[in-house]
């Protein structure tokens, strides 16, 4: 029997995603797990696994569709099976008031039709000196061959989205299009810009304003000596080839897990008045991307040794960066980490991600003069703020938990028993 894949829910607050391109074509045979097609939401473009083994039977929409939750995107069939398209139905009503009789209907897109000549992989955003605009993937890789300016370059594609013939145009017409290169955003001494921001902009901007009138936060702030852990890093890095040496952060994802054992209010979330206390603890590590950042997951930490965690956020990172990241890279923290150490910060107040419960907001490692025995010596020396949520935990538990952690970073052979 013929199963119906849909535009899967990649996060809590997803409405809505963009059917960027199909990774695998019709009459093509696929297994449960790999990855389908390409899915753009409002964070990340996401490579979406198959549920189901067969062949690929039919597309239910073309690439560049912009589609809710749920609606029916392709027929996966058993090889040589035949399927009625006229029997797929879709609700009319959506799956939240399942359980009510419902009429059904099948299934039509309100959104523009995507012209045959388009090539596949419409809805990304191009940088420019300009910022951000729609642009295909083909007609941005064009734009860059030529340098081309695409915020001077007309869009004929849906939403005004710029493709392959807009650019193919911009050079035969001569049109002062050209650019040396993409520069970034700078300001200009009388030129005021007005720009749209981009999709995950706006998400972090919804997800932290949210943060912000919904949890009564409070702020513990600690001094780490990490002196043993940074020798011991760089003990356990010589024998390292380049690609797989363990960074300071993986350390501190493997010491919070740890940690979080003993506090179980802190890998939570609260829903009404009820307390949800996660059996897994997942850490997740923001990381930065073009306009904005992007947190990805490493599960079940505290049962990883630290090179299958530096693996994992090595692997996590490449596709964030390749924009290929995978649902499972970025859903399901229970606990999340924002480290702005590379970039030479001593400390700062990290905004919690909701539904958890707390965030940790980690400074860079410093050389700087400590006190020891009397005698004032150059040390290493870690800030670290731990932002909770009072609804959930108070001072007294936020501190121990601090504590706990200062067990694991200050006596790091603890993670690697």
């Amino acid at each position: 029997m013929a199963d119906i894949v849909e535009m899967p829910k990649l996060g809590f607050d997803m409405a809505e995603g963009t059917l960027v391109k199909w990774v695998k074509a019709e009459k093509d045979p696929v297994q449960k797990g790999d990855v389908l097609a390409e899915i753009e939401t409002d964070k990340a473009t996401v490579e979406v696994e198959s549920p189901y083994s067969g062949v690929v039977f039919k597309h239910l929409a073309e690439a560049g569709k912009v589609l809710p939750v749920g609606a029916p995107i392709a027929v996966i069939a058993a090889e040589g099976e035949e399927v009625d398209l006229s029997q797929i139905a879709k609700p009319s009503v959506s799956k939240e008031t399942s359980g009510q009789p419902v009429e059904t209907q099948p299934y039509q897109s309100k959104v523009e039709e995507v012209p045959a000549e388009e090539e596949s992989g419409e809805g990304s955003q191009a940088m420019t000196t300009g910022g951000f605009v729609k642009a295909s993937p083909l007609a941005k890789r064009m734009a860059e061959e030529n340098k081309l300016d695409l915020t001077l370059i007309q869009g004929s594609g849906p939403d005004a989205r710029i493709v392959k013939r807009d650019v193919e145009k911009a050079l035969e017409s001569g049109t002062p299009s050209k650019r040396k290169e993409i520069a970034k955003p700078k300001i200009v001494s009388g030129q005021d810009q007005v720009i749209e921001i981009s999709k995950l902009r706006a998400a972090i901007g919804k997800r932290m304003l949210e943060s912000r009138q919904t949890i009564p936060d409070f702020y513990v702030t600690y001094s780490y000596n990490t002196g043993s852990l940074m020798q011991m890093r760089e003990d356990m890095n010589r024998d390292l080839p380049d690609d797989e040496r363990l960074s300071v952060n993986d350390f501190i994802i493997r010491a919070v897990a740890l940690a979080l054992r003993e506090f179980p209010n802190l890998n939570a979330s609260l829903n009404g008045n009820q307390l949800t206390r996660f059996g897994d603890i997942n850490i997740g590590s923001a990381v930065a991307v073009e306009n904005g950042l992007l947190t990805v997951v490493v599960r079940n930490a505290d049962q990883k040794p630290l090179p299958t965690i530096s693996a994992e956020m090595r692997a996590m990172v490449a596709r964030v960066k390749n924009g290929k990241v995978r649902n499972e890279d970025i859903e399901g923290s229970t606990f999340t980490i924002s480290n702005l150490g590379m970039f030479g910060v001593e400390d700062f107040v990290a905004i919690i991600n909701p539904p958890e419960a707390a965030i940790l907001a980690v400074g860079g490692a410093l050389q700087v003069p400590i006190i020891q025995n009397g005698q004032i010596i150059i040390g290493w020396q870690m800030n670290a703020t731990l932002s909770a949520d009072h609804r959930i935990t108070d001072g007294a538990e936020a501190a121990r938990f601090m504590q706990k952690l200062a067990t694991f970073l200050e006596q790091p052979w603890r993670l690697v028993q």
